[in-house]
């Protein structure tokens, strides 16, 4: 992966019967090391891109599209931003196949994590493999 990958942070939801795929992200000095988190960063890219789908809701009603796979943080790679991210974005949008979202992100050479938060705990990231 490059030096300086991309952070993402990825909603898979639905709003009034379609899917949407709204992103955040931001460039990281590095990748998290080996085991590691998103940490500090991938809290902040989660946070804003839940703002932004919170003022989406007054469009219409939201809901998630993929169980507790709707929010993920990933790292991939800058060359990928311009082509093959969106084309992964539109595949997920036109066939709604969480999975192979996940397998296409982890095929960059990044990594991918759920972001979940369980009552009274802060914010948590589990690591996808490319098992899914």
């Amino acid at each position: 992966m490059a030096d300086a990958p991309y952070l993402i942070a990825l909603a898979l939801l639905e709003q009034e019967g379609r899917r949407a795929l709204p992103l955040q992200g931001t460039s990281l000095p590095e990748a998290p090391a080996d085991g590691a988190d998103p940490g500090e960063a991938g809290r902040r890219q989660a946070l804003e891109l839940l703002v932004r789908v919170w003022q989406r809701s007054e469009a219409g009603a939201l809901r998630r599209a993929a169980a507790d796979d709707s929010l993920l943080l990933a790292t991939v790679p800058m060359d990928c931003l311009l082509d093959t991210l969106p084309a992964l974005k539109a595949r997920w949008i036109a066939q709604g196949d969480g999975a192979a979202l996940v397998r296409g992100l982890l095929a960059l050479g990044g990594r991918v994590w759920r972001v979940s938060l369980e009552n009274r705990q802060p914010l948590a990231f589990q690591e996808l493999g490319a098992d899914r």
